[in-house]
């Protein structure tokens, strides 16, 4: 009797002990899991080997000279550094955006000027109508008007590249008309305010020009508003990287 009693105990405790050895296996599999994590954070095929080796080694399932490891094509990986300089230019947009939007408010600009900040670019979004007569390229008196007040903001923050994107709605040129489509009048809007802010003494190395036709509408090109909110110009302002 006595010795049915401790067997019993003794089942028992075993039965008690079985979490530890779910709990233990759970941490190692962390454990592995972490060591990955910092040693793809620069990643070196070479690291990466040994690194794996001795995960394996510690878990009883290696030895020295067996292992076998195969990796893509070697890259230098995302290194701490780059991460941190990343996270530096971010702040950094913040900043100039912030300089922006008092910088237009005290112009008067803040109606006609568009800002947004998506992933570190700077977007400035201007009417088509405040630069161009309708259908047509050439910068207007107001549009150029609005371009000097825009070129001291950009003199100001000499490290940002400007993208001059134009925009047009989905409405065709006329037939027969000056122009053959509505990618030539979004790529000349685009070039002609990239000549005039080089005239006014931006660096041509921190600007370039595109034309996008109807892509990429805001708005359903269904009624004249959306139209209107459709033909714009964007300056898309990225942080100059110096190595």
């Amino acid at each position: 009797m006595l010795e049915d009693d401790f067997l019993q105990i003794e089942e028992e405790k075993e039965e008690e002990a079985t979490w530890l050895v779910t709990f233990a296996d759970l941490t190692m599999l962390l454990l592995v899991f972490f060591i990955l994590l910092f040693s793809m954070s620069n990643l070196n095929q070479e690291t990466f080997k040994e690194t794996l080796f001795s995960v394996k080694q510690a878990l009883g399932q290696a030895k020295k000279g067996i292992l076998s490891v195969t990796l893509g094509q070697e890259g230098p990986g995302v290194s701490v550094t780059e991460i941190k300089r990343y996270r530096e230019m971010i702040e950094g947009q913040k900043k100039v955006f912030s300089d922006l939007q008092y910088f237009y408010t005290e112009k008067g600009l803040e109606g006609l000027v568009g800002a947004y900040l998506e992933s570190g670019k700077i977007i400035l979004r201007l009417p088509a109508e405040v630069l161009f007569e309708s259908g047509q390229v050439e910068l207007t008196p107001a549009g150029k008007k609005a371009l000097q007040e825009l070129k001291d903001f950009f003199i100001m923050h000499p490290d940002q590249k400007i993208n001059i994107i134009g925009y047009t709605d989905d409405t065709p040129p006329r037939p027969g008309g000056r122009f053959k489509d509505n990618w030539e009048i979004s790529a000349l809007r685009a070039i002609n305010v990239l000549r005039y802010l080089l005239s006014l003494g931006i660096e041509p190395e921190r600007l370039t020009a595109t034309g996008f036709a109807d892509l990429n509408p805001l708005y359903p090109n269904n009624s004249p508003d959306n139209r209107a909110r459709n033909r714009r110009v964007e300056f898309v302002l990225e942080k100059i990287i110096t190595p």
